[in-house]
């Protein structure tokens, strides 16, 4: 048995940020940014655009890795993408909704997935740097919940 690696992106227009309502389970109507499972025969990169454009029928411009972060409760590895917004986006199948929303728009207390509020918290942490070592799980995350 090995881990499942999950490729996702925060991505940004302007200084919007691209969040999607959850259609399927698990968290079925909660808020998270467009993210999902590495498919066989794909590149970490390649699963994060996929994803964007399942998700928010969106064409995505990787800038770099944000973070990568251990649930081992789930058995998942999920890599964080920096991002652009190339095109327009409107919902895909996996989502109810999709929006961009200015920071104090994101709807926390409504966050799916904390991996999604780790990669939020660190983009804003080099939201106007270039260059910078990508991220791992918060001090005192071992135990995430959902």
């Amino acid at each position: 048995m090995n881990p499942k690696i999950v490729a996702g992106s925060v991505v940004i227009k302007d200084d919007l940020i691209l969040i999607c309502r959850r259609a399927i389970e698990p968290r079925k109507g909660f808020w998270t940014l467009p993210a999902g499972f590495m498919e066989e025969g794909e590149s970490v990169e390649d699963a994060a655009r996929r994803e964007a454009r399942e998700e928010a029928m969106a064409e995505i411009e990787l800038e770099g890795i944000l973070g990568v972060y251990s649930v081992p409760r789930i058995s998942q590895v999920q890599i964080m993408f920096r991002a652009k917004l190339l095109s327009d986006i409107a919902p895909g199948p996996e989502s109810e909704e999709v929006k961009l929303v200015r920071w104090s728009e994101i709807p926390w207390s409504q966050m799916a997935f904390p991996t999604a509020v780790w990669a939020l918290t660190h983009f804003a942490q080099t939201r106007h740097m270039k260059i910078f070592p990508p991220f791992g799980n918060p001090p005192g995350t071992d135990k995430v919940t959902r």
